[in-house]
């Protein structure tokens, strides 16, 4: 997508803020819920077909799950935005390796899972559904991935789960919202709009979103691992996380990007899993 595009879609919902301020709320949430890409292509359904395959449901949405067989703990895994179970591959054959038993999940609107939209608390559920059907004792969450999985843990507090594992995770749903007004740049009307929008459908504003305030209260283990020149989510993200996750190890890497898709931080990742 073009830098300009963004802006020009942000212009046009601002206009129409004047006339309508709920109706552009309304679009501005459904381009930010809608991704662009994620869905499985020929190459990467080679690698994923070679996992059993099975779709549980989420109230009555499929959700796409890989399982790789393994005697060792079970480990979950949840990918970030406009990717898909594909992403782990590397990580996987690792896991397969050491005998773990690894599942992975499709986001919504991601991957062969259903919904047509995406959002961090919907992702969340979905977690939640393959969770209580696997009962993994690891969890790695990428990006968005990391923040649903600690959303869903905020409220529940698995008696299975033994350590949580965040790649390149935001601290805060606001900050994630904010860069994409900023993106778009959409005026103050449309902006306050769209936070009473989240207060009207999830019963919250957009600040209490927050792993970094959330995960005060996690005992499990965790590791946080962020690259220090990460454009998707800055690194202070991390450095706010791990001031108030007090169980937990910052490891910072630089120019991995927000992919964070290398053998030293799979062998950091492994290290971790087996300590």
């Amino acid at each position: 997508m073009s830098d300009r595009i963004p802006k020009i879609i942000g212009s046009s919902i601002n206009l129409l803020s004047h006339f309508s301020p709920r109706l552009a709320a309304k679009l501005s949430i459904e381009i930010f819920s809608r991704p662009l890409k994620g869905r499985v292509t020929k190459e990467q359904a080679v690698f994923l077909d070679q996992a059993d395959q099975k779709v549980i449901y989420c109230e009555k949405t499929p959700v796409m799950t890989y399982h790789w067989t393994g005697k060792n703990d079970t480990i979950l895994l949840a990918h970030g935005w406009e990717s898909n179970s594909s992403r782990w591959e590397e990580l996987i054959n690792a896991l397969n390796a050491l005998n773990y038993n690894v599942i992975a999940l499709d986001a919504p609107a991601h991957g062969r899972s259903g919904s047509p939209v995406f959002n961090a608390l919907l992702y969340s559920d979905f977690i939640d559904a393959v969770s209580q059907q696997f009962r993994p004792q690891i969890i790695i969450g990428h990006s968005v991935g990391g923040m649903a999985t600690a959303f869903k843990y905020s409220e529940n507090q698995y008696d299975h789960l033994k350590k949580l594992v965040l790649l390149g995770a935001p601290a805060h749903f606001e900050g994630v919202f904010n860069r994409y007004v900023d993106l778009m740049g959409y005026n103050k009307r449309v902006e306050t709009k769209i936070h009473n929008m989240v207060y009207e459908r999830f019963g919250n504003w957009p600040s209490y979103y927050s792993i970094a305030e959330l995960s005060k209260n996690f005992k499990i283990p965790g590791l946080i691992i962020h690259d220090k020149n990460d454009k998707i989510i800055p690194y202070e993200d991390a450095l706010l996380i791990a001031s108030k996750y007090k169980n937990s190890e910052l490891v910072t890497t630089k120019n991995s990007g927000h992919g964070l898709k290398n053998k030293d931080i799979y062998n950091t990742v492994l290290e971790f899993i087996k300590a």
